[in-house]
């Protein structure tokens, strides 16, 4: 926004036009489905493979477009990197009008068995963050939307991606509080066999921003999910930049398009939210039963 503009208020800053601070977005601008990459360049990616495509706003490190997925009305907002950031995101797109929200991002896996390259689907984030910790006691689950995570596990199994389903570590620090070496070699005592630890209780990675997407979306009663490529295994120490990204963001967009249809059948029969029943039904509705 642009300097000396006056807002609604120092509590809910918002322009006269109902822009939100931040983010730069209004009503209307976004869809209800908003996928949330933490890097902005992802943003283009992502809507890259869409059927159409245009820029909504920026400011700082969140970068917002909308569009349309096979018909579906998209949207795509970069977080940022780390949590503080991405609760600005949810807290702002869900005041225009988002409901689900799915993050599309990179990841480091703890685990052999998962390839780079392969993407790992979030059922819940052990919150090793502290932003959700300013919303609810700790105790408080991280867990990701059954329906979305379901979305999300049909669209890699419709396009043939290897995947992997679990629980994720999001941390405040990519260094020392995922148990890399700081500068110097610093690495204090308490961050010492974190990974081991987290293995023996069988957590698959490591990222930065699902803690809080979950914990937020399930406070407010929105929908979310998330869904990474693995870029990175600590056990290998393999990292390969960029390794399994695309199929990340094919994963998320088919997602959203899939989504869509399970929201519409429940519209149609009058259920309370996304069921077997409903995904049967629409394996039926696209011939596959």
């Amino acid at each position: 926004m642009e300097r000396g503009k006056r807002l609604s208020s120092a509590s809910a800053p918002v322009d006269e036009s109902g822009r939100v601070y931040h983010l730069g977005v209004k009503p209307g601008d976004v869809s209800k489905y908003v996928l949330l990459p933490g890097d902005p360049g992802r943003v283009k990616r992502i809507a890259s493979f869409w059927d159409e495509a245009w820029r909504v706003a920026e400011h700082r490190e969140y970068l917002t477009f909308s569009g349309k997925y096979k018909g579906v009305f998209i949207s795509a907002t970069s977080t940022g990197i780390g949590a503080p950031s991405t609760a600005i995101a949810i807290e702002e797109l869900a005041r225009v009008g988002s409901n689900t929200f799915i993050r599309v991002g990179t990841t480091g896996a703890l685990r052999r068995n998962i390839g780079v390259g392969d993407i790992i689907i979030s059922t819940g984030a052990v919150r090793l963050e502290g932003t959700s910790k300013q919303y609810v006691f700790p105790e408080y689950p991280a867990v990701a939307s059954f329906d979305v995570t379901m979305a999300l596990i049909t669209a890699a199994e419709e396009l043939g991606v290897k995947y992997h389903v679990g629980l994720t570590a999001s941390t405040d620090s990519f260094y020392v509080g995922q148990e890399r070496p700081g500068y110097k070699g610093y690495l204090p005592p308490f961050q010492r066999g974190l990974i081991d630890f987290l293995k023996s209780v069988n957590v698959l990675n490591f990222e930065m921003e699902a803690a809080t997407i979950f914990t937020l979306a399930n406070i407010y009663g929105l929908r979310a999910g998330s869904v990474c490529a693995a870029i990175a295994n600590r056990e290998t120490e393999e990292f390969i930049v960029d390794a399994g990204v695309d199929d990340a963001i094919k994963v998320a967009n088919e997602a959203v398009k899939i989504l869509n249809e399970w929201d519409q059948i429940v519209r149609e029969t009058g259920s309370k939210t996304v069921s077997a029943k409903t995904i049967l039904e629409w394996y039926k509705r696209i011939g596959r039963l």
